[in-house]
């Protein structure tokens, strides 16, 4: 999926980055209690030392960012914990995406779904990290059979005009 930033660099709206292995969520855990860290300080700060609207503009950027990342942290949390049955894709374009959070919810390691369609788990971690726009088309057949999943989605043909 070719995803594009605003001008400001932020993803569209409904659009957020994924955690996709243990070791980016144990990062971003530890992000997040960063961040709420900084939103203490911040709210801490005497009103004298820094200018209202500025004090208020950080405090907002960071909650932003912190409102980000748990949503990250509780996305990964939950198809981790089997708490989603079914994902729904509006487009083929969320295929890889769907993959990525298949995996996660079956508790495969990038590791375990490579040792289960004979690669290395670095290709994985290639496939996923560019959400598979290099794989072929035979592969991601290979990778949805080895996480057995069973993909629906209705084709609807418009009528050819005259």
């Amino acid at each position: 999926m070719n995803v594009r930033f605003n001008s400001e660099g932020n993803l569209p709206p409904g659009i957020h980055a994924m955690i996709k292995n243990e070791r980016q969520y144990r990062i971003s855990k530890a992000q997040v209690a960063r961040f709420r860290g900084a939103l203490e300080t911040l709210k801490q700060t005497p009103p004298g030392d820094l200018h209202p609207v500025l004090l208020k503009a950080q405090r907002e950027v960071v909650e932003s960012q912190l409102g980000d990342l748990l949503a990250e942290v509780g996305e990964y949390e939950a198809l981790q914990a089997g708490q989603q049955s079914a994902l729904q894709l509006r487009s083929l374009d969320e295929i890889p995406g769907a993959l990525i959070r298949a995996r996660i919810a079956k508790r495969l390691s990038q590791k375990q779904l490579a040792e289960k369609i004979g690669l290395k788990e670095q290709q994985i971690q290639r496939y996923e990290a560019t959400d598979y726009a290099a794989a072929s088309f035979g592969r991601i057949q290979q990778v949805i059979r080895a996480l057995n999943l069973r993909i629906r989605k209705a084709v609807p043909l418009e009528a050819a005009s005259k």
